[in-house]
């Protein structure tokens, strides 16, 4: 077996949308943690913004050249955001991050640190950093529980932006509104190991959040039964090697 080599490139990916205020120290912030640590490129993908976000990303871009944007015409949601920069994406290993600022982007070079021979997914972990609201807070410990009862996803924080996966394995994970909160349970599926690391996380600066916290909550529940029904529909060949 070959032995293991850490990716030498990386494409990270953020989805946003109303993000006017946020997007320029957040690009600040990842040129700075990733800077002389490995060959990137960031890709911002607006999801339909109804504010400045995409003219101010048109204006970064001209002053950084790693800097890609793409633009859904019409808000798609945040899955949808993603998987059109993963399939845009120039590497084979990507790290998404949400566009709010919450996430560290310091953190990202952890995550690469984690990476090991098998694992096609390392997670962010904040269940002891979170800095969100109490309801907040309490609704994703209620479907984190039950998300993890389950689907037996060995992920303590599936709703952290902050994630590295190989864009192959993404890319042959079945495409659904909202399956980023299921990334690792997918990817367990399809027989790839999953690796969390604790991150940090922080207070929004500037804006407030796009999604509503009890509708995100109740929908996310229904779809873990979905989930759930791949998972049982699933078969992991074993291929016979000569």
């Amino acid at each position: 077996m070959a032995q293991f080599t850490k990716p030498k490139s990386l494409s990270v990916v953020v989805p946003v949308r109303n993000e006017e205020d946020n997007v320029a120290d957040l690009i600040f912030e990842i040129r700075k943690s990733l800077k002389n640590k490995i060959n990137y490129e960031i890709i911002y993908v607006d999801d339909g913004s109804t504010d400045r976000t995409y003219k101010n990303l048109i204006t970064l871009q001209k002053t950084y050249k790693e800097l890609r944007v793409i633009r859904h015409q019409k808000g798609c949601g945040q899955s949808t955001a993603v998987r059109t920069g993963v399939k845009h994406a120039n590497f084979n290993w990507i790290a998404t991050l949400d566009g709010d600022g919450q996430n560290n982007p310091n953190d990202i070079p952890q995550l690469l640190d984690a990476l090991k021979e098998g694992v096609e997914l390392v997670g962010g972990n904040r269940r002891h950093s979170r800095q969100d609201s109490w309801i907040k807070r309490i609704s994703s410990v209620i479907a984190n529980s039950v998300r993890s009862w389950m689907l037996q996803d060995d992920t303590p924080d599936t709703g952290c932006g902050l994630k590295l996966f190989s864009r192959d394995a993404f890319l042959d994970l079945p495409y659904f509104d909202h399956m980023h909160r299921f990334l690792p349970a997918l990817i367990k599926r399809r027989g790839g190991l999953i690796v969390s690391v604790p991150v940090s996380h922080r207070q929004r600066s500037h804006g407030q959040s796009n999604y509503g916290t009890i509708d995100r909550l109740l929908v996310g529940i229904v779809d873990i039964f979905g989930v759930a029904w791949l998972q049982r529909r699933s078969k992991l060949p074993q291929i016979k090697k000569d």
